[in-house]
């Protein structure tokens, strides 16, 4: 299996501290696992992220998706020269959650010059799949 990160020197802690002060650190992401293609990462069950009906929040599973190919994203492209920004989401939600944690799992589905496409799945302690995303991510020339 290639490895698809521009390098091969990163680790979990490295990428959570890039967390500190955004969406993710106040939703509690962390991500967990680097694979040779995969990036991996969990959201715990909480007030802030739980809709009127007691559910988990379409909404906080987007977020987590869309955490999980942005910094995917990050982790490949030179960030002297490029920046990567979402342009597309798409969740289909499968299963409901009352509590506990999701686990994602980012996975390409292609990566180019320009684009990036992430297939996305959130499952739950069973491994049961929660939610089903794809983020396509626009990779621009860093402005600074």
């Amino acid at each position: 299996m290639n490895v698809i990160w521009k390098s091969t020197s990163i680790d979990v802690e490295l990428v959570n501290k890039q967390a500190v002060n955004t969406m993710a650190e106040f939703l509690e992401i962390k991500f967990k696992e680097i694979g040779p293609n995969f990036l991996k990462a969990t959201m715990p069950f909480s007030s802030k992220t739980r809709q009127p009906y007691g559910l988990l929040h379409g909404g906080a599973s987007a977020v987590l998706a869309e955490t999980l190919g942005s910094v995917a994203s990050w982790l490949i492209i030179d960030t002297d020269h490029q920046i990567c920004v979402g342009i597309e989401i798409n969740c289909n939600h499968i299963r409901g959650k009352k509590d506990g944690i999701v686990t994602g799992t980012a996975e390409p589905l292609h990566i180019g010059a320009t684009t990036h496409v992430w297939d996305i799945k959130i499952r739950d302690e069973r491994d049961k799949l929660v939610c089903a995303s794809r983020l396509t991510v626009a990779i621009l020339k860093n402005p600074n």
